[in-house]
């Protein structure tokens, strides 16, 4: 008997383990299914279900809440040059310092990579979601410690509002993260909340993308070219190149809106490559047909600078299209040439020996001095249109001019004004000693074939 008691005891202790075991196993499944195993935060699927029981709790007691959608900045920059651990620990310590800005209603949520969620209850009003966006904000006031080292990280925030921006998780997830998106394009470490344009802007950008991809292969892209007007007898002395987008749903679009996502995308580098290749053909044939202007300048984006093979290419371009390296002006902005001095200095060097002009476009936005500029390789700078836009009315902008030009002048530098829309302007820019002007006072950006008619001698 004793010895059957033991065996029943030992059994329902082996029961009693399995099922205890089971449990334990089903409980960590269900952490698994509904928590980041780097932070232990909710995961996406358990954010679904929390903000969904949030929108329910709110319409019944006819409040708002608010989704917070965070995404850190320049955190792929920290996983490249420290490694995944690294990135990993950075991670961790985000999660527990957002945790102790929580309210205890509130929900602090990873859905993976740098993005976060905070979802926020019972809301106030909505300053009472600039003041949680602006205390999250100050969280990343001070560094993180990882690894020995002290990382300063930034977040951006986009923010939707139940009900105005949306009925649902996945419609408030998907406005919160449009708007921080727009965080990040306006200059990272700041908060923005969703509004109705926002979702139409994400369309024309997500289409234009698409689209953008096919544009050279659609023959969609269009080279147009503004006069340079030399100031002491008003002929025509050069072009520059500029590139239009011929849209097939959004019409004749200019470069502001799509040459910025281009430069985001790589594409700008075919498209670069393509605009130089059609503006020295174009500059070959006028040239063989007796239009003899001087100069097709070109802009350089930041990404072709940076390309190792961008002066073989320029050499291989001029050699295809019969152009001379010396009809052949490339641009290149003034902030780019500070920030990058060294590599710039020497591809520039290499681009002059090929006999190519080079000039320094929007000349007045950058830090530039004298003594740097008898250091860089250039014929001519232009003055930035914001300058000449308010000459008429702000005299500090005519002197800034006058002084450009001035120094110009020492450096024996041609000096060509922008943005030039009025007689004053242009008379001005004469007595000062400015050598050319470009800008609508003279003519718009033209096809090729309305330049010869409207230009040609």
């Amino acid at each position: 008997v004793n010895t059957r008691t033991a065996e029943l005891v030992a059994t329902n202790r082996d029961l009693q383990k399995e099922i205890t075991d089971r449990k334990r196993a089903e409980e960590n499944l269900k952490q698994l299914a509904h928590h980041d195993p780097l932070t232990n935060l909710p995961n996406r699927l358990l954010l679904d279900a929390r903000l969904e029981h949030a929108i329910s709790r709110s319409r019944r007691n006819h409040t708002q809440l608010a989704v917070l959608f965070m995404d850190l900045d320049q955190f792929k920059h920290i996983n490249d040059s420290l490694g995944h651990a690294a990135g990993d620990e950075l991670l961790r310590l985000v999660a527990r310092r957002l945790q102790t800005s929580m309210r205890a209603n509130d929900t602090l949520a990873r859905l993976g990579g740098d993005e976060f969620v905070i979802v926020i209850e019972q809301l106030q009003g909505k300053q009472d979601v600039e003041s949680m966006a602006e205390k999250v904000m100050e969280l990343f006031s001070w560094p993180f410690r990882v690894q020995q080292r002290d990382l300063f990280i930034g977040a951006s925030i986009g923010i939707s509002l139940y009900p105005q921006d949306g009925m649902d998780s996945e419609e408030l997830l998907m406005h919160a993260d449009t708007a921080m998106y727009l965080s990040k394009r306006e200059g990272r470490h700041n908060f923005h909340f969703y509004t109705q344009e926002l979702t139409v802007s994400a369309y024309e950008r997500m289409t234009l993308e698409s689209s953008l991809r096919q544009a050279l292969e659609r023959g969609e892209m269009r080279v147009y070219y503004q006069p340079q007007i030399r100031l002491s007898d008003s002929r025509i002395t050069g072009v520059e190149a500029l590139v239009r987008w011929d849209h097939p749903e959004f019409g004749l679009l200019s470069p502001a809106r799509f040459l910025k996502l281009a430069e985001e995308t790589g594409l700008i580098l075919p498209i670069g490559r393509w605009i130089l290749q059609q503006a020295c053909r174009q500059m070959s044939q006028w040239r063989a047909g007796g239009f003899s202007i001087e100069r097709m300048a070109v802009n350089l984006s930041t990404r072709q600078v940076h390309e190792e093979n961008l002066v073989e290419l320029v050499e291989d371009i001029l050699r295809d299209t019969a152009c001379q390296p010396n009809w052949l002006e490339l641009e290149i902005t003034e902030s780019f040439i500070m920030q990058e001095t060294g590599r710039s200095i020497q591809a520039m060097e290499r681009l002059r020996n090929l006999g190519v002009h080079l000039a320094i476009d929007d000349f007045g936005t950058g830090y530039s001095s004298l003594s740097y500029l008898k250091r860089l390789p250039v014929v001519k700078i232009k003055i930035d249109r914001s300058f000449i836009r308010d000459l008429s009315s702000a005299p500090n902008d005519g002197a800034i001019v006058s002084a450009v030009i001035a120094m110009g002048q020492s450096l024996n530098l041609e000096i060509t004004a922008e943005g030039v829309e009025e007689t004053f302007q242009s008379e001005f820019l004469r007595q000062q000693g400015c050598h050319q002007a470009q800008g609508f006072l003279y003519s718009q950006p033209l096809p090729a074939q309305q330049i010869e008619h409207d230009w040609a001698d």
